[in-house]
Protein backbone atom coordinates (compact mmCIF):
# COMPACT_ATOMS: atom_id res chain seq x y z
CA UNK A 1 0.00 0.00 0.00
CA UNK A 2 1.26 3.48 -0.87
CA UNK A 3 2.28 5.76 1.98
CA UNK A 4 -0.19 8.49 0.96
CA UNK A 5 -3.16 6.56 -0.43
CA UNK A 6 -5.97 8.76 -1.75
CA UNK A 7 -9.01 8.47 -4.02
CA UNK A 8 -8.91 9.90 -7.54
CA UNK A 9 -11.77 12.42 -6.98
CA UNK A 10 -10.08 13.75 -3.84
CA UNK A 11 -6.73 13.87 -5.62
CA UNK A 12 -8.22 15.82 -8.54
CA UNK A 13 -9.86 18.30 -6.16
CA UNK A 14 -6.57 18.91 -4.37
CA UNK A 15 -4.80 19.54 -7.68
CA UNK A 16 -7.39 22.07 -8.84
CA UNK A 17 -7.26 23.90 -5.51
CA UNK A 18 -3.47 23.86 -5.69
CA UNK A 19 -3.55 25.49 -9.15
CA UNK A 20 -6.02 28.05 -7.82
CA UNK A 21 -3.53 28.93 -5.09
CA UNK A 22 -0.87 29.37 -7.79
CA UNK A 23 -3.07 31.92 -9.53
CA UNK A 24 -3.44 33.87 -6.28
CA UNK A 25 0.33 33.73 -5.71
CA UNK A 26 0.90 35.03 -9.24
CA UNK A 27 -1.09 38.20 -8.58
CA UNK A 28 0.49 38.59 -5.14
CA UNK A 29 4.00 38.39 -6.58
CA UNK A 30 3.12 41.06 -9.14
CA UNK A 31 2.75 43.41 -6.17
CA UNK A 32 5.33 42.01 -3.72
CA UNK A 33 8.86 41.08 -4.79
CA UNK A 34 10.02 37.80 -3.25
CA UNK A 35 13.07 38.66 -1.09
CA UNK A 36 15.85 36.44 -2.38
CA UNK A 37 18.73 36.69 -4.81
CA UNK A 38 19.32 40.32 -5.68
CA UNK A 39 16.12 41.21 -3.83
CA UNK A 40 17.13 39.54 -0.54
CA UNK A 41 16.47 41.60 2.58
CA UNK A 42 16.86 41.21 6.32
CA UNK A 43 13.49 42.93 6.71
CA UNK A 44 11.89 39.53 6.13
CA UNK A 45 13.48 37.95 9.20
CA UNK A 46 16.53 35.74 9.93
CA UNK A 47 18.82 34.83 7.04
CA UNK A 48 20.65 31.68 5.92
CA UNK A 49 23.53 31.24 3.47
CA UNK A 50 22.35 30.98 -0.14
CA UNK A 51 23.93 27.56 -0.76
CA UNK A 52 22.37 26.11 2.39
CA UNK A 53 19.01 27.66 1.58
CA UNK A 54 19.00 26.24 -1.95
CA UNK A 55 19.88 22.76 -0.69
CA UNK A 56 17.16 22.82 1.99
CA UNK A 57 14.57 24.13 -0.45
CA UNK A 58 15.16 21.82 -3.38
CA UNK A 59 16.09 18.46 -1.87
CA UNK A 60 12.70 17.71 -0.20
CA UNK A 61 10.96 17.31 -3.56
CA UNK A 62 13.12 14.26 -4.29
CA UNK A 63 12.63 12.80 -0.82
CA UNK A 64 8.83 13.09 -0.95
CA UNK A 65 8.67 11.80 -4.53
CA UNK A 66 10.65 8.67 -3.65
CA UNK A 67 8.74 8.04 -0.42
CA UNK A 68 5.69 7.59 -2.64
CA UNK A 69 7.16 5.49 -5.42
CA UNK A 70 9.46 3.18 -3.44
CA UNK A 71 6.63 0.96 -2.08
CA UNK A 72 5.40 0.28 -5.64
CA UNK A 73 8.67 0.57 -7.50
CA UNK A 74 8.16 -2.80 -9.20
CA UNK A 75 4.85 -1.67 -10.73
CA UNK A 76 6.05 1.52 -12.41
CA UNK A 77 6.16 1.38 -16.22
CA UNK A 78 9.17 2.20 -18.39
CA UNK A 79 7.47 5.35 -19.71
CA UNK A 80 6.79 6.56 -16.17
CA UNK A 81 10.43 5.93 -15.26
CA UNK A 82 11.51 8.29 -18.03
CA UNK A 83 9.26 10.99 -16.58
CA UNK A 84 10.48 10.34 -13.05
CA UNK A 85 14.07 10.27 -14.28
CA UNK A 86 13.85 13.65 -16.03
CA UNK A 87 12.28 15.23 -12.96
CA UNK A 88 15.00 13.79 -10.70
CA UNK A 89 17.71 14.82 -13.18
CA UNK A 90 16.59 18.44 -12.90
CA UNK A 91 16.37 18.44 -9.13
CA UNK A 92 19.60 16.56 -8.41
CA UNK A 93 21.37 19.27 -10.39
CA UNK A 94 19.33 22.07 -8.85
CA UNK A 95 19.82 20.93 -5.24
CA UNK A 96 23.28 19.33 -5.18
CA UNK A 97 25.28 21.03 -7.95
CA UNK A 98 23.84 24.41 -8.98
CA UNK A 99 23.94 26.12 -5.52
CA UNK A 100 27.66 25.43 -5.20
CA UNK A 101 28.46 26.84 -8.64
CA UNK A 102 27.11 30.26 -7.77
CA UNK A 103 29.52 33.09 -6.98
CA UNK A 104 27.47 34.26 -4.01
CA UNK A 105 29.93 33.74 -1.16
CA UNK A 106 28.58 35.37 1.98
CA UNK A 107 25.19 36.18 0.44
CA UNK A 108 22.08 35.10 2.30
CA UNK A 109 18.35 34.59 1.86
CA UNK A 110 15.53 34.85 4.42
CA UNK A 111 14.39 31.68 6.17
CA UNK A 112 10.84 32.57 5.14
CA UNK A 113 11.84 31.98 1.51
CA UNK A 114 13.47 28.67 2.43
CA UNK A 115 10.33 27.62 4.31
CA UNK A 116 8.01 28.53 1.45
CA UNK A 117 10.29 26.66 -0.98
CA UNK A 118 10.22 23.55 1.21
CA UNK A 119 6.42 23.71 1.42
CA UNK A 120 6.06 24.07 -2.35
CA UNK A 121 8.45 21.24 -3.09
CA UNK A 122 6.91 18.88 -0.54
CA UNK A 123 3.45 19.39 -2.04
CA UNK A 124 4.71 19.18 -5.63
CA UNK A 125 6.79 16.09 -4.94
CA UNK A 126 3.86 14.51 -3.13
CA UNK A 127 1.39 15.16 -5.93
CA UNK A 128 3.73 13.78 -8.59
CA UNK A 129 4.73 10.82 -6.42
CA UNK A 130 1.13 9.90 -5.66
CA UNK A 131 0.24 10.06 -9.34
CA UNK A 132 3.09 7.83 -10.47
CA UNK A 133 2.50 5.40 -7.60
CA UNK A 134 -1.29 5.14 -7.76
CA UNK A 135 -2.83 6.54 -10.94
CA UNK A 136 -0.30 6.40 -13.80
CA UNK A 137 -1.17 3.96 -16.59
CA UNK A 138 1.43 4.52 -19.30
CA UNK A 139 1.99 1.67 -21.75
CA UNK A 140 4.89 1.03 -24.12
CA UNK A 141 2.83 2.66 -26.89
CA UNK A 142 3.43 5.93 -25.09
CA UNK A 143 6.99 6.01 -26.44
CA UNK A 144 5.72 6.73 -29.96
CA UNK A 145 3.09 9.26 -28.91
CA UNK A 146 3.58 12.76 -30.35
CA UNK A 147 3.20 14.19 -26.84
CA UNK A 148 6.27 12.27 -25.70
CA UNK A 149 8.37 13.27 -28.70
CA UNK A 150 7.33 16.94 -28.53
CA UNK A 151 7.55 17.03 -24.74
CA UNK A 152 11.09 15.67 -24.61
CA UNK A 153 12.27 18.07 -27.34
CA UNK A 154 10.71 21.05 -25.54
CA UNK A 155 12.02 19.86 -22.16
CA UNK A 156 15.64 19.64 -23.31
CA UNK A 157 15.36 22.88 -25.30
CA UNK A 158 14.30 24.65 -22.11
CA UNK A 159 17.00 22.88 -20.10
CA UNK A 160 19.65 24.00 -22.58
CA UNK A 161 18.46 27.61 -22.49
CA UNK A 162 18.31 27.56 -18.68
CA UNK A 163 21.78 26.05 -18.24
CA UNK A 164 23.46 28.21 -20.88
CA UNK A 165 21.94 31.38 -19.40
CA UNK A 166 22.99 30.32 -15.89
CA UNK A 167 26.55 29.72 -17.13
CA UNK A 168 26.67 33.21 -18.64
CA UNK A 169 25.40 34.77 -15.41
CA UNK A 170 27.78 32.75 -13.22
CA UNK A 171 30.80 33.68 -15.38
CA UNK A 172 30.02 37.39 -15.38
CA UNK A 173 32.09 37.69 -12.23
CA UNK A 174 35.03 35.92 -10.60
CA UNK A 175 34.49 33.56 -7.64
CA UNK A 176 35.24 36.22 -5.02
CA UNK A 177 33.23 38.96 -6.70
CA UNK A 178 29.64 39.75 -5.76
CA UNK A 179 28.88 42.87 -7.81
CA UNK A 180 26.33 42.89 -10.65
CA UNK A 181 26.99 43.70 -14.30
CA UNK A 182 24.77 43.83 -17.37
CA UNK A 183 24.77 40.55 -19.35
CA UNK A 184 25.49 41.27 -23.00
CA UNK A 185 25.46 37.88 -24.73
CA UNK A 186 23.09 35.56 -26.54
CA UNK A 187 19.41 35.78 -25.50
CA UNK A 188 20.33 38.41 -22.92
CA UNK A 189 20.34 40.84 -25.85
CA UNK A 190 16.58 40.26 -26.13
CA UNK A 191 15.40 39.61 -22.56
CA UNK A 192 16.63 40.13 -19.02
CA UNK A 193 15.92 36.58 -17.83
CA UNK A 194 16.56 33.84 -20.41
CA UNK A 195 17.40 31.51 -17.51
CA UNK A 196 13.82 31.85 -16.26
CA UNK A 197 12.41 31.54 -19.77
CA UNK A 198 14.38 28.33 -20.20
CA UNK A 199 13.00 26.85 -16.99
CA UNK A 200 9.48 27.80 -18.02
CA UNK A 201 9.93 26.08 -21.40
CA UNK A 202 11.46 23.05 -19.67
CA UNK A 203 8.42 22.49 -17.43
CA UNK A 204 6.03 23.14 -20.29
CA UNK A 205 7.75 20.30 -22.12
CA UNK A 206 7.49 18.13 -19.03
CA UNK A 207 3.75 18.81 -18.74
CA UNK A 208 3.27 17.82 -22.40
CA UNK A 209 5.42 14.71 -21.99
CA UNK A 210 3.57 13.48 -18.89
CA UNK A 211 0.12 14.73 -19.93
CA UNK A 212 -1.19 14.51 -16.38
CA UNK A 213 -2.63 16.85 -13.78
CA UNK A 214 0.33 17.12 -11.38
CA UNK A 215 2.75 17.94 -14.22
CA UNK A 216 0.33 20.60 -15.44
CA UNK A 217 0.05 21.98 -11.91
CA UNK A 218 3.83 22.09 -11.68
CA UNK A 219 4.01 24.13 -14.87
CA UNK A 220 1.27 26.49 -13.64
CA UNK A 221 3.18 27.05 -10.40
CA UNK A 222 6.42 27.57 -12.33
CA UNK A 223 4.77 30.29 -14.43
CA UNK A 224 3.17 31.86 -11.35
CA UNK A 225 6.60 32.20 -9.75
CA UNK A 226 8.92 32.88 -12.65
CA UNK A 227 6.98 35.48 -14.63
CA UNK A 228 6.65 37.91 -11.68
CA UNK A 229 10.28 37.20 -10.73
CA UNK A 230 11.42 38.08 -14.25
CA UNK A 231 9.43 41.31 -14.16
CA UNK A 232 11.04 42.18 -10.80
CA UNK A 233 14.53 41.39 -12.13
CA UNK A 234 13.89 43.48 -15.23
CA UNK A 235 12.74 46.45 -13.18
CA UNK A 236 15.75 46.05 -10.87
CA UNK A 237 18.14 46.13 -13.84
CA UNK A 238 16.56 49.30 -15.18
CA UNK A 239 16.83 51.01 -11.79
CA UNK A 240 20.36 49.74 -11.11
CA UNK A 241 21.88 50.63 -14.50
CA UNK A 242 21.10 53.92 -16.20
CA UNK A 243 22.47 52.52 -19.49
CA UNK A 244 20.38 49.34 -19.43
CA UNK A 245 19.24 48.51 -23.00
CA UNK A 246 15.76 49.90 -23.55
CA UNK A 247 14.80 47.32 -26.19
CA UNK A 248 15.10 44.37 -23.81
CA UNK A 249 11.99 42.73 -22.43
CA UNK A 250 11.73 40.83 -19.15
CA UNK A 251 11.14 37.19 -20.14
CA UNK A 252 9.34 36.87 -23.51
CA UNK A 253 11.21 38.45 -26.47
CA UNK A 254 9.29 41.36 -28.04
CA UNK A 255 6.36 40.85 -25.63
CA UNK A 256 7.03 41.45 -21.90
Amino acid sequence: MNLFSISWPMYQSIIFVWMGVALCIFFLLLKITAPYGRHSSGKWGPLVLNSTGWLLMELPVLVILWLNILPVIHKISAAAWIMIGLFCFHYVYRSLIFPFRLHTKGKKMPWVIVGSGILFNCISGGLLGIYFAQFASYTNNWFTDIRVIAGIIIFFTGLYINWKADDILINLRKPNETHYVIPQQWLFNKISCPNLLGELIEWLGYAILCWNLPALAFFVWTAANLIPRALSHHQWYKQKFSDYPLQRKAIFPFVI
